[in-house]
């Protein structure tokens, strides 16, 4: 998911690459094989970066003379990446955040041909593929995410996730949550990136095909992307949002839906995996987001953790054998569980923990409809952060919807006719 490009960020990354976290605990520049970096996209603390440790020290143990200086995300992966891209000092591996194709393509190497691809999850296809096939990461997990909820927090309020199909639905059953004492909605507004998620949550049941073609085509649909910030501003309003908004992180929203203190999360679902580790079983799933334009609910759908490699990287086969081996069906299965995620690979095993009954419920009979992240397909490249930037104004009242709505139509204009 893209992110806002900041100089903390810009110095983080720098430091990052000079400095490191080697995977095996070994020093840097290995004599044989040599070092690879992997700029991971995960935090430090999280399941999956636990997960990469682990398997990166087992590579390295069967691949004398290779080492592996593994990098843990900051909180800005994307404008991490575009520092180290615009420098020219760019990571043999590093996770492409949705955007191996679009967006990274030029610059990592075609891996169509690794024996692994021939697995490649149907559903990733449409959005990692390119026309002639070309295929440039390895996915880690197929993103399926909706809205999470604690089921404990859901019933005391006296409803069940199959209750909420509409907005409507859901500001009542917000409500009753409220009136429990308890948080509606947590939100991470201090790790900046997730409050651009109410966008792409919320706008697949608003806008019309009719507009979703036009934005496509450079067109900016304004009254619907108001009424998005106006859903936005209507939780706002009705105090739905954690008070200490300004502050949490995404560990806070895993922390408060493990202990039953909120009832829905706006994330995807590595949050859920990080709450199971505060509560093994909290009673925490996935159901499909509401809709406000008299569709059907939905699931958001796309390409998440995968793992692309430079072009350039002096270690191309080294690069390949770690990707390889990180897709070997009984790692990847480890993986995917790790981030909440089903398997990027047919040849691994969905197993989601406490996600699987929802996962199950949901996405296995292929009932409920699946839509792209709306801003990977709807919005320019580089809109992402005036995204976040205008939907945390309406949060925090810096901006009016009019004010956000209008930066939005003036950075889209912009953007689209940079793109032609």
């Amino acid at each position: 998911m893209r992110r806002r490009l900041v100089l903390t960020a810009a110095i983080s990354a720098l430091t990052l690459a000079l400095t490191g976290c080697t995977g095996g605990g070994t020093d840097s520049g290995g004599e044989e094989g040599g070092q690879l970096e992997f700029l991971t996209g995960t935090a430090v603390d999280s399941p999956l970066y636990a997960q990469y440790q682990d398997l990166v020290k087992k590579f390295e143990a069967d691949h004398s003379g290779v080492k592996v200086n593994l990098v843990p995300s900051s909180t800005d992966h994307e404008g991490d990446l575009k520092v180290r891209l615009a420098s020219g000092n760019i990571p043999d591996i590093w996770m492409t955040h949705g955007w191996s194709l679009l967006r990274y393509g030029k610059f990592l190497m075609p891996l169509q041909n690794e024996p692994w691809a021939k697995d490649l999850a149907p559903a990733l296809k449409p959005a990692m593929l390119g026309p002639g096939g070309e295929l440039y990461a390895m996915p880690v997990d197929t993103d399926i995410a909706g809205l999470l909820y604690n089921a404990d927090v859901l019933a005391e309020a006296g409803f069940q996730p199959d209750d909420i199909k509409t907005w409507d639905d859901f500001s009542r059953a917000a409500a009753a949550i409220k009136a429990k004492g308890k948080t509606p909605i947590y939100a991470a507004g201090k790790d900046q990136w997730p409050t651009g998620l109410f966008v792409d949550w919320i706008a697949p049941g608003i806008f019309s095909e009719a507009e979703l073609k036009s934005m496509k085509e450079g067109t900016f649909a304004e009254d619907s992307y108001t009424k998005v910030l106006d859903t936005v501003g209507s939780f706002r309003d009705a105090g739905l949002f954690n008070k200490d908004y300004s502050s949490a992180t995404t560990d806070n929203v895993a922390r408060a839906l493990a202990e039953g203190k909120t009832g829905f999360s706006f994330l995807m679902n590595f949050v859920a995996t990080s709450a199971f580790e505060y509560k093994k079983d909290a009673r925490i799933g996935f159901m499909p987001v509401p809709t406000a334009n008299g569709g059907k609910p939905y699931l958001i759908s796309g390409e998440k953790n995968a793992l692309g490699i430079n072009k350039d990287t002096e270690h191309p086969e080294e690069a390949k054998e770690l990707l390889a081996f990180l897709a070997q069906p009984e790692n990847l299965t480890k993986l995917a569980k790790a981030s909440g995620s089903a398997p990027g690979l047919f040849s691994a095993q969905s197993d989601l923990g406490g996600l699987q009954s929802s996962f199950d419920t949901y996405v296995q009979p292929g009932t409920v409809p699946t839509v792209p992240y709306f801003d990977r397909v709807y919005m320019p490249n580089g809109a992402w952060d005036t995204i976040v930037k205008t939907t945390d104004g309406v949060v925090t009242k810096q901006s009016t919807v009019a004010d956000s709505v209008a930066k939005v139509k003036t950075d889209f204009t912009k953007l689209s006719a940079q793109a032609k």
